[in-house]
């Protein structure tokens, strides 16, 4: 295809205002590929440069954390399975528009589709400053309707001016509107050979399937703390700050896996403390605490002082911290010792204080999962409620004072354990006197009056303690049912489920119908029926099926049998109309007919 030449650009004006436009890392008046310098950043002709746009990267060897992509656009280019449409999805900050550009570069770069790309030449300039003619950036947030993706299908029918291919770059594509994207399917699905699509969007689950299926998607991920730790850190020495490696963790912590987030508040913090950054500035800014303070907080709550944790919180918060970021930091800090406890070797985390890593392992070695557990439940409400509640500092402390009280309490595995060892083991039952009438005593001799004993006051014997072996619920409903209660014994048999029966102790699951307080009330008659404690442990699933059903089944089954025993089918079929009202064994008597008995 025969291209163009480039268009004259008109000479500009050094002090003109271009408003919001990207402008290149390299000077006007040095050449294209030129090193930016601090003498050549052009800063003096166009004002300040943030240091997001200042380091944006140029190359795909500049564009850390996304190795996969870099790696499956290498391999497409070098084989020539180049995609008509790439859908990039990420969160803010991790580089979507930044790649979207460095891939319409390498599209158009001069000897063909290529990853490495050691020339800048002006189309690559233009490029990524966002000025080619033949690389059009729209913003789907502000461009939604059926018209702005028109032009486009207009647009695609012509060839380009200058580049290889004309490559459309959408961000936010997800704010297109229904109609636009079923506009866009046709031309998306075949669009000229000439043209590529490149979509970017933070809310991948927005955008049409019908559209996902015409793309090849990348998923930008974020990037790990000790990376950006090291972006950051570089960056600080080319602009000659010296920075505290705290800091550097605070800020790398803020920006949450977003690089374009951490070189704003890098930007932010060398402004603060000038040519050297502290942690302490950094905290201040941030609205953080020391985390030493934080893990102090810890402390006192995991020791059950709540004086002292509400003494630490009003000091930090009178220092100029914020409360629910005080507990977001210590919510942070119990996930930390959670890790550790769960996998031991995260204790490398570059990201993390020294601090953080000797005292977060020393808890991880004395606490108990469900300690932290129940902490880290405890910290999630009680942040809600620091954000309902009109004074955060007031909902903080009562945070804090549930913690602490609550650091000393067993948790429902140590309950268990304290109920199975405090359960009685079963008594042998006690011999009772037996009083029988004296016949065997000494005759009284002739002449003799026989002289009446005095009567001796007995006191009724107690009752000795039942000690039935119960080795089923089902030996426990017939136990009930001798003592008359044919209520709790029908509930035994429909709504509970058995799991294990063993001496002093109970386990079941309940039906959904099941009244409240059924399992207390088994185990309170238990005791008194059996003169033992009995403990009624409750599952929330699992179990046999209930009694009633177990015992219908059975006879279902014994009724299936003898109706396919071929002398009862014999029977049934010599005589019409017969059923089968019952099934016994020959030593089982049969019912009797009070009716019959009567009649007789």
């Amino acid at each position: 295809m025969e291209r163009f030449p480039p268009k004259p650009t008109p000479d500009l004006d050094p002090g003109a205002d271009f408003g919001d436009t990207p402008q290149s890392n390299t000077p006007l008046n040095q050449p294209a590929g030129s090193p930016v310098t601090e003498e050549t950043s052009g800063a003096s002709v166009h004002g300040y440069r943030v240091l997001a746009r200042k380091y944006r990267p140029q190359n795909f060897s500049d564009l850390i954390g996304q190795e996969a992509v870099v790696r499956t656009l290498s391999n497409a280019f070098a084989t020539g399975r180049i995609a008509q449409a790439y859908m990039l999805t990420g969160v803010r900050g991790v580089g979507k528009t930044t790649t979207a550009r460095l891939i319409a570069r390498a599209l158009n770069y001069p000897g063909g589709p290529a990853i490495d790309m050691p020339e800048m030449t002006a189309d690559c300039e233009a490029i990524l400053e966002s000025r080619h003619i033949d690389v059009i950036e729209m913003d789907a947030a502000s461009n939604t309707g059926v018209d702005d993706v028109r032009e486009i299908i207009e647009g695609v029918r012509y060839a380009p001016i200058q580049a290889r291919y004309k490559v459309y770059i959408i961000d936010e594509v997800h704010m297109l509107s229904k109609n636009a994207f079923n506009a866009l399917l046709k031309t998306l699905e075949e669009p000229p050979p000439h043209v590529k699509f490149i979509f970017a969007t933070t809310e991948i689950r927005k955008v049409p399937v019908t559209i996902l299926s015409r793309c090849q998607r990348f998923d930008l991920r974020r990037m790990d703390g000790d990376v950006l730790m090291q972006l950051f850190a570089k960056v600080a020495k080319a602009e000659k700050v010296t920075i505290e490696d705290d800091a550097l963790r605070m800020i790398a912590r803020a920006a949450e896996g977003s690089a374009r987030d951490g070189l704003s508040l890098l930007d932010q913090a060398i402004a603060y403390g000038s040519e050297t950054v502290k942690a302490a500035e950094v905290g201040a800014m941030l609205g953080l605490m020391d985390r030493a303070r934080v893990i102090d907080l810890f402390d006192a709550i995991m020791a059950g002082d709540a004086a002292t944790a509400i003494s630490e919180i009003e000091a930090q918060h009178q220092a100029g911290g914020d409360p629910h970021t005080i507990l977001s930091d210590l919510a942070d800090f119990v996930h930390w010792v959670t890790r550790l406890k769960v996998a031991p070797n995260a204790a490398g985390d570059a990201s993390r204080s020294e601090a953080e890593r000797l005292r977060g392992r020393e808890h991880a070695e004395k606490i108990s999962m469900a300690h932290l557990t129940r902490a880290w439940q405890m910290l999630l409400k009680g942040l809600k409620e620091i954000e309902l509640h009109s004074d955060a500092l007031m909902a903080a402390e009562m945070v804090l004072i549930r913690l602490a009280y609550a650091a000393s309490l067993p948790s429902g595995e140590d309950l268990v354990k304290l109920a199975r060892q405090a359960a009685p083991e079963p008594r042998e039952p006690r011999p009772q006197p037996r009083y029988e009438r004296d016949a065997d005593g000494p005759p009284i001799e002739s002449g003799q009056l026989a002289v009446a004993a005095e009567p001796v006051e007995r006191k009724p014997a107690e009752r000795p303690a039942e000690t039935r072996p119960f080795a089923h619920l089902r030996d426990i409903a017939n136990y009930i049912g001798e003592k008359r209660d044919i209520r709790l014994k029908n509930q035994i048999e429909t709504l509970m489920r058995p799991i294990r029966v063993s001496p002093g102790q109970i386990e079941i699951a309940l039906e959904a119908s099941a009244p409240p307080g059924l399992a207390n009330e088994l185990g309170r008659k238990l005791n008194e029926w059996t003169g033992m404690r009995w403990m009624v442990l409750v599952a929330r699933d699992g179990g046999e099926k209930p009694l009633a059903q177990q015992s219908k089944d059975q006879k279902d089954t014994i009724f299936r049998e003898t109706r396919e025993h071929p002398d009862v089918q014999a029977i049934l079929k010599r005589f019409p109309g017969a059923e089968i009202v019952d099934v016994r064994d020959y030593d089982t008597p049969a019912p009797v007919d009070d009716s019959q008995t009567e009649k007789d």
